[in-house]
């Protein structure tokens, strides 16, 4: 099934088997919608909305990772667990990953992830913290790190 979702940064496209989310698309059209009244398609389009919001830190749909190298697989599953709010370099995934000079193997990886947003490659960035590389563009980029800047700071002043 496939979703469209609205949101700050544009239409997310959506992919659904059953209720596991196995893609995000940035820049869908609006015939890239296929939405019903289903269960498992309101969840996680609820759960996105929530997270743009800023109601929302930690998804909780059921995703899958399909496609990939091993080494692809390892670096998602490495930017998955980056918390909410935080970020890491592409040379210390390298470096966690047992391959301190794989940074660039790094980056191309995060530009195959096929669930960005909710295996969050946006908070891989560069040394220093530079904005660098990143499949749905700077822009976008720029904007979900700040919105998690934004909601992190509100959360620790309340």
């Amino acid at each position: 099934m496939r979703l469209l979702l609205e949101t700050p940064i544009g239409p997310l496209g959506v992919d659904l088997d059953g209720e596991t989310v196995v893609g995000v698309r940035f820049g869908a059209s609006p015939a890239w919608a296929s939405t019903t009244g289903d269960p498992a398609a309101q969840r996680v389009l609820a759960e996105l909305g929530g997270y743009f919001s800023g109601t929302v830190t930690e998804f909780s749909v059921p995703v899958e990772l399909r496609g990939g190298s091993d080494f692809e697989r390892a670096v998602w599953g490495q930017i998955a667990v980056i918390p909410y709010g935080e970020m890491r370099t592409y040379g210390a995934i390298a470096t966690a990953l047992g391959d301190p000079g794989a940074a660039r193997a790094v980056g191309t990886a995060c530009n195959r992830n096929p669930v960005p947003v909710i295996v969050p490659c946006h908070r891989v960035v560069g040394a220093g913290g530079k904005l660098v590389g990143f499949g749905g563009g700077l822009p976008r980029k720029r904007q979900l790190l700040e919105l998690e800047a934004r909601v992190a700071l509100e959360r620790a002043w309340s």
